[in-house]
């Protein structure tokens, strides 16, 4: 049971308590010589079902449902005689067997509808068929609450006339006060959760922001890098076309793609080299470099 119902619950009790017209006080009737004894307790209300708007948005489907409702058919006509809880329990456990690629399909999928409905739904409560239902709403919950409130009052001007019982006793009292404090500690650790939860909840989205912006960066990350790639790829073709006609001294190796790098390596070296004795060599460098151009 978590917060709130604990919530709920002993909230329930304390009117049954401290309300001179529910709870105990109704649990008291007459008899026919005008004693009093304790009736027997009365059923509780019969939980009121929602009412559907049918104008609404239709709500998203959970990858598990989406799952059940692609496979029930299947599984139902292969086993005929089977209950529906048995077909239920064998679809859960290829649910949880189905493997994760398979599964993320339908979970993608949901995620599509949800994002679907809460657009829908935005959409839906600025207009006036929302407005018109929210209202009914609100009216039909005050008319019950002034309903059962009449109610109430009946029941117990029929149950006391005539009567006067003392139920503020000591034992009374300090029972009473012990649920208002369970109640307090309930209502204060719910706050606690709800502020726990808002602030996980923010760190979330400074999550999701931060992965977005290492995402943006990155792929900027990863166009400048072809950028460059193809610029360093532009500037090997034009040395290797510049000094496609001017042999290494010795070994008379002429460059290429494929041994650029290495051919302007000991191209470099030879020019810088302080006992050079090839300088013609060089000279034929410099002239081949002054006319080079590169073309970002």
């Amino acid at each position: 049971m978590d917060v709130k119902d604990s919530i709920d619950r002993t909230e329930q009790l304390n009117d049954q308590i401290s309300d001179p017209d529910a709870g105990v006080l109704n649990n008291i009737e007459k008899t026919e010589n005008g004693a009093v004894k304790k009736a027997s307790t009365t059923k509780g209300k019969k939980r009121k079902r929602t009412v559907r708007d049918q104008t609404a948005p239709k709500m998203p489907l959970t990858g598990y449902v989406r799952f059940l409702n692609d496979r029930r058919e299947t599984v139902r006509n292969e086993n005929p005689n089977m209950p529906f809880s048995e077909i239920t329990k064998i679809l859960a456990g290829e649910w949880s067997n189905l493997p994760a690629e398979e599964k993320q399909q339908y979970l993608d999928a949901a995620d599509q509808d949800k994002e679907r409905y809460n657009e829908e739904m935005n959409a839906y409560k600025k207009t006036e068929a929302y407005r018109l239902f929210t209202q009914k709403q609100a009216n039909k919950k005050q008319k019950e609450e002034s309903q059962d409130e009449e109610m109430v009052e009946k029941e117990a001007e029929q149950i006391f006339t005539g009567f006067d019982i003392p139920i503020f006793t000591e034992e009374f009292l300090d029972h009473n006060k012990a649920r208002e404090a369970e109640l307090r500690q309930l209502r204060k650790s719910n706050t606690d959760y709800e502020q726990q939860n808002a602030t996980l909840q923010k760190h979330m989205e400074n999550m999701r922001a931060a992965l977005d912006k290492l995402a943006a960066d990155t792929e900027h990350q990863r166009s400048n890098n072809l950028m460059l790639q193809q610029h360093l790829d532009q500037v090997r073709s034009t040395l290797a076309a510049g000094f496609a006609n001017l042999p290494l001294p010795g070994n008379k190796e002429t460059p290429t793609l494929q041994n650029i790098d290495e051919y302007m390596s000991k191209v470099h070296s030879i020019v810088l080299d302080p006992i050079n004795t090839n300088q013609t060599f060089t000279n034929s460098v410099k002239e081949i470099v002054s006319k080079l151009e590169f073309h970002q």
